[in-house]
């Protein structure tokens, strides 16, 4: 990006009679790696293309949970209607042991359903950091540039004043 991104620099270069008094290496990183930005681009991608498969199964799985969820909370609601319609009951534990094996059956599923959701919500944290990692990386090599040019503006001979 050019100079004319940072008007605050080009303000305190003004301000300062168009040269700084500050040493031509402050704020310089000197060990900072010089990172190909279509490398760091197709990294990113890579990793989105490894994990979006995973986190899109995982969102298919939820919703097949849920919707397993809602037929299973349908067929509770259905036989406590029969409960209460029924007269009398011949095999009572029959159906008690049913319906504690579809209780289990659903706690197993909303306990599958919550881990699937930290999960997810764990991977969409990651994609993020890792997102707004590269872009501080790219707005610091900019930053980085910037300085240099800055430096090599200072460093440039520059006739001396006769007095």
């Amino acid at each position: 990006m050019s100079g004319a991104g940072w008007p605050r620099e080009e303000a305190a270069v003004a301000a300062a009679g168009g040269s700084s008094d500050a040493s031509p290496d402050e704020g310089v990183v000197e060990d900072l790696p010089i990172i190909d930005e279509k490398a760091v681009e197709q990294l990113t991608e890579g990793l989105i293309s490894h994990y979006l498969p995973d986190l899109q199964r995982s969102k298919s799985a939820l919703h097949e949970l849920t919707q397993n969820q809602v037929v299973l909370l349908e067929t509770l609601e259905q036989e406590i209607t029969k409960f209460k319609e029924c007269n009398y009951i011949l095999d009572v534990d029959a159906l008690f042991s049913e319906a504690k094996h579809y209780h289990s059956k659903l706690v197993s599923i909303r306990n599958e359903m919550m881990m699937l959701h930290e999960k997810t919500s764990k991977l969409k944290k990651r994609a993020l950091k890792l997102q707004q990692k590269r872009q501080k990386e790219e707005l610091e090599q900019e930053q980085q540039r910037e300085k240099e040019l800055e430096r090599e503006k200072q460093l440039t001979a520059k006739p001396a004043r006769r007095t």
